[in-house]
């Protein structure tokens, strides 16, 4: 670990504030190797969060087995997808959302941007939420008191750790992110041995096998919470390697780095709450603390450790992307003031979760089911563009609405739109109120409606995908040929 240290920054970097915003970055500060992408990726995904995504499978109406196979095709998967995307950064140098400017424009990639904005800002006050609940019920637990003001000094702890990470930049992530992948691993490992003794198997191989669309919405959704959350950001990261790291190595490193943990996680998740239904519907209210529930008392403030840790590490790679989608928007500032502002965002946002808001976890499916349509739109058109390239980014034009990559570029921008509002005509959100007008399109196409048994296997994410990457690959070819002449 200390070699990855010392490659991605001294001491003496990583308390600097990062000049780095939007720009280019020179070859002189690119180093590193393709390997050391495994530890931001895994530092960033180790949470025990990932546990509760066992209940959330579950909670479809599947078996165990029906789930495990859902998890690992729809994880590893929607990694890869990362792992592709991340190869834009090491050939162009600069953040994803510059990057796309290639595909839609420079002007007219202000669209994937602020829904990129969005949707890390979003994540980014989640992962918050979710980090001061968690230690408002330990607390409440060794009864040193779970109340209001147990869950502030939560959240400014939280906070500036996050905020701090965010405004200092790069070479603080990296280094926090290393320290965050050792100890959380740690003590998440000696996590599933204390519980352990509550998995019951004949129980869970008891559960009652689902429909095919179940184990679709499942598989689905399951892209949605774990590699389409991070597509928008893929490149910010190996966008600091030489030009001539190995592009396999990239997405590779980045798919397994990121896949890992969520993987064995999801897997003992699903035994977990598979051998209770008591704490399935506790996830429910409260995921990450309903976790402690099977705890020693001794272990607890450990868990706090590794659970805040763990939530924090996905946190400070959301907030320092938020800044770069919001720069990429137009606003005149510098980076670590863009970070800042997000970090505002994040702050007032889990105050009203935390405090005035009411059931969590349909408030998250709806956000995750409703972002993951048009970021998978935008992801398939980048996926198309990255595929059609011949040569590395004409790095000064990502930046020049007169360059060769031009101002508007109406296919992909019309083709993002046309397939989230297709996207969202296939996907239902009756569990958010504010949500439920979408799923228009069941029941014209025939899938039966809203209440049918397509409903829940959210077929919009996978149309959206599917539909920007096909017609930006038929549409958008001749325009990056003409681009690379």
């Amino acid at each position: 670990m200390a070699d990855q240290l010392e490659v991605w920054g001294p001491e003496s970097r990583a308390l600097a504030v990062e000049s780095n915003g939007l720009n280019v970055i020179a070859d002189a500060e690119r180093k590193g190797r393709p390997s050391q992408l495994f530890w931001p990726w895994f530092g960033a995904n180790v949470s025990v969060l990932g546990l509760s995504y066992g209940a959330f499978a579950l909670g479809f109406g599947i078996s165990f087995w029906q789930a495990l196979i859902a998890g690992l095709i729809g994880v590893v998967f929607s990694f890869l997808l990362c792992g592709l995307v991340a190869l834009a950064g090491k050939r162009g140098s600069a953040p994803t959302m510059v990057l796309s400017r290639a595909a839609f424009g420079v002007r007219g990639n202000k669209l994937p941007s602020l829904v990129s904005w969005v949707l890390t800002v979003g994540w980014e006050t989640v992962l918050t939420i979710l980090a001061t609940l968690a230690t408002a019920a330990v607390f409440d637990r060794l009864g040193w008191g779970g109340g209001d003001v147990t869950k502030v000094v939560a959240l400014v702890v939280v906070g500036v750790l996050i905020v701090a990470c965010g405004v200092l930049g790069f070479d603080l992530i990296m280094r926090a992110q290393a320290i965050i992948t050792v100890v959380t691993g740690v003590l998440t490992v000696v996590y599933i041995v204390l519980v352990a003794d509550r998995i019951h198997w004949s129980t869970v191989s008891a559960l009652p096998g689902g429909s095919t669309q179940q184990v679709i919405g499942t598989l689905v959704f399951l892209m949605t919470g774990f590699g389409l959350g991070w597509v928008n950001v893929a490149a910010d990261y190996s966008r600091y390697l030489p030009r001539q790291s190995s592009s396999s190595g990239v997405v590779g490193w980045t798919t397994f780095g990121a896949s890992l943990a969520p993987v064995v996680l999801l897997f003992f998740g699903l035994l977990l709450a598979g051998s209770s239904e008591d704490l399935s519907k506790a996830i429910g209210g409260d995921p990450i603390g309903a976790l402690a529930a099977a705890l020693p008392t001794w272990f607890l403030v450990p868990f706090v450790i590794v659970a805040v840790l763990g939530l924090v590490g996905g946190a400070v790679l959301d907030i320092y992307s938020s800044g770069l989608a919001l720069l990429s928007l137009g606003l005149p500032v510098k980076r670590f003031v863009a970070a800042f502002i997000d970090g505002v965002v994040m702050i007032a946002g889990t105050i009203y979760v935390v405090f005035y808001g009411g059931e969590f976890l349909t408030q998250f499916q709806g956000f995750l089911i409703t972002l993951g349509v048009p970021i998978a739109a935008w992801c398939g058109i980048m996926l198309a563009d990255i595929a059609t390239r011949r040569r590395n980014y004409a790095e000064a034009d990502l930046y020049d609405p007169r360059g060769r990559y031009g101002d508007v570029r109406w296919l992909p921008v019309l083709t993002m739109l046309v397939a989230t509002g297709i996207g969202w005509g296939l996907v239902t959100n009756t569990l958010a109120s504010w949500l439920t007008w979408q799923g228009y399109l069941l029941g014209p196409l025939g899938l039966g409606g809203k209440d049918g048994a397509w409903a829940y296997a959210n077929l919009g994410i996978l149309v959206a995908l599917v539909a920007g990457f096909v017609v930006q690959l038929a549409g958008g070819a001749s325009a990056v040929r003409k681009q690379e002449v």
